[in-house]
């Protein structure tokens, strides 16, 4: 059995997405909630037991599923399957709310665990442009996780764009 916590208070301040799109923390916590019983069903189906934490940052709300049993949620914790599983909540919390949700799924860590690899990435990147090259791109990525990279470039004093189309969209480091 689950357990669902909500980590933030439920208020109607609008909140402005990076698309510019605007939603109250009180939506982005009924999509937490939507996306959280959806979460619970598949791992009561699955017979795996998980406890559930609803945030909202950014203009996201963001669903956490972790274990005292880190082992419970290994299957599920793999880059590929989150990122499966958060298009499918986001599909049903669409499918109840009628509108996009930019939910993020978090399994046992695992987004955590992606930040310090594209962190180590970011990092080689950087030797190479400090070893002369004139820039570095990254090899395609979501999204999230683009934006996840250029907050780590910005930190490390470097500018980084997305470049390409679709599938192909990459980040590309150069000097400030």
């Amino acid at each position: 059995m689950s357990d669902v916590t909500d980590t933030d208070t439920v208020t109607d301040e609008p909140v402005e997405t990076e698309d510019a799109e605007v939603r109250s923390t009180g939506q982005l916590e009924e999509e937490g909630e939507i996306a959280a019983d959806y979460i619970e069903e598949l791992l009561d189906i699955a017979d795996l037991d998980g406890d559930i934490e609803i945030d909202t940052r950014g203009g996201r709300a963001y669903v956490s599923v972790t274990s005292s049993e880190n082992a419970n949620l290994r299957i599920l914790a793999k880059p590929d399957t989150v990122n499966a599983l958060q298009e499918l909540t986001r599909i049903a919390v669409q499918t109840k709310t009628g509108a996009f949700s930019r939910l993020i799924l978090d399994v046992g860590g695992s987004r955590e665990a992606r930040v310090a690899e594209l962190t180590i990435l970011v990092d080689k990147a950087i030797e190479r442009i400090d070893a002369g090259a004139e820039s570095a791109a990254l090899p395609p990525m979501s999204s999230y996780e683009r934006k996840l990279v250029h907050d780590v470039v910005a930190e490390r004093g470097f500018v980084s764009e997305s470049e390409g189309e679709g599938r192909d969209r990459h980040t590309v480091i150069t000097r400030a």
